[in-house]
């Protein structure tokens, strides 16, 4: 019975309606009668509405959910860098904003150089870096221009190795030590006689968690291609050393270096402050 009732009222509605649409209507105002004529009106139906697509829409307060947005990414990019060789995926939430899940990582101690000097130490450095990372992504002007924030989770391996300099000795508190066997200068007093051997070690740095900033460039090339470079510094740390002797002979003095060459490089704070450089490219969907 309600279902009739129902079906009632709809088709009297709409019945109502076409009559509306298709005869004046008459209003009277006291001892004056005015007609008015009624315009019929037009409702598309929009299927698209609300609907974010990459970045031209949002999530809050959408109709898209955050299990639609996460299985449909806005762009995916390859990168190359300080960090790291390494690719990304973001996911927009809106025109200005999107959020960024990648990796970089390798050996890429050459761009650094390949070596550097603590006190008065000479290092070659070898390195295999691991730099996953979770970031933001903003355009702030709705243009080219970027500014991102995250966090890496570092896992880097740094590897280095002592140069002997001169006659094959380091310098350490204006003291030199052989990097090996002189037979020929084992009793002279300005090299100490003493034979520490290699010294080589690796270098750690202490965050395991490290937030990072920049800012850069992402031009559109075309509607899914693009480029950008970026930027900025995550803050590493300060580093933990450990630096062993290979080789050489066994005797205090070899201890007494290693030991000093570990507070040397910790005090280097070697990287403390990562710069981020890098370039790369994007495809949009």
């Amino acid at each position: 019975m309600k279902l009739i009732q129902l079906t009632a009222i709809t088709a009297a509605v709409l019945a109502s309606t076409a009559a509306l649409a298709a005869e004046p209507v008459i209003v009277v105002d006291g001892n004056d009668a005015v007609v008015y004529e009624v315009e019929p009106v037009a409702v598309a139906y929009n299927a698209d509405a609300g609907v974010l697509r990459n970045t031209t829409g949002a999530v809050v307060g959408g109709t898209k959910t955050f299990f639609q947005t996460v299985t449909h990414p806005a762009a995916i990019s390859a990168e190359v860098g300080t960090l790291g060789y390494g690719a990304n995926i973001a996911w927009g939430l809106n025109d200005k904003t999107e959020i960024q899940a990648g990796w970089a990582g390798g050996d890429v101690a050459d761009l650094f150089g390949g070596d550097f000097d603590a006190n008065d130490i000479n290092y070659d450095v070898d390195s295999d870096f691991s730099n996953p990372y979770l970031g933001v992504q903003l355009r702030p002007m709705s243009n080219w221009f970027t500014v991102g924030a995250g966090i890496i989770v570092p896992d880097n391996d740094i590897n280095v190795r002592a140069n002997a300099e001169g006659e094959g000795y380091y310098s350490i508190n204006g003291d030199k030590f052989y990097a090996g066997a002189a037979p020929d200068r084992v009793n002279d007093e300005d090299f100490g006689g003493q034979n520490v051997g290699a010294l080589e070690g690796t270098i750690e740095h202490r965050n395991k968690l490290a937030p990072y900033a920049t800012i850069g460039f992402r031009p559109n090339i075309t509607n899914n291609f693009g480029l950008f470079g970026e930027l900025g510094a995550a803050y590493m740390g300060k580093t933990n050393a450990t630096i062993n002797r290979v080789a050489g002979n066994p005797n205090p003095a070899a201890d007494i270096v290693a030991d000093q060459a570990e507070k040397d490089l910790e005090d280097k704070n070697w990287l403390e402050w990562m710069p981020i450089v890098k370039v790369g490219a994007t495809y949009r969907f």
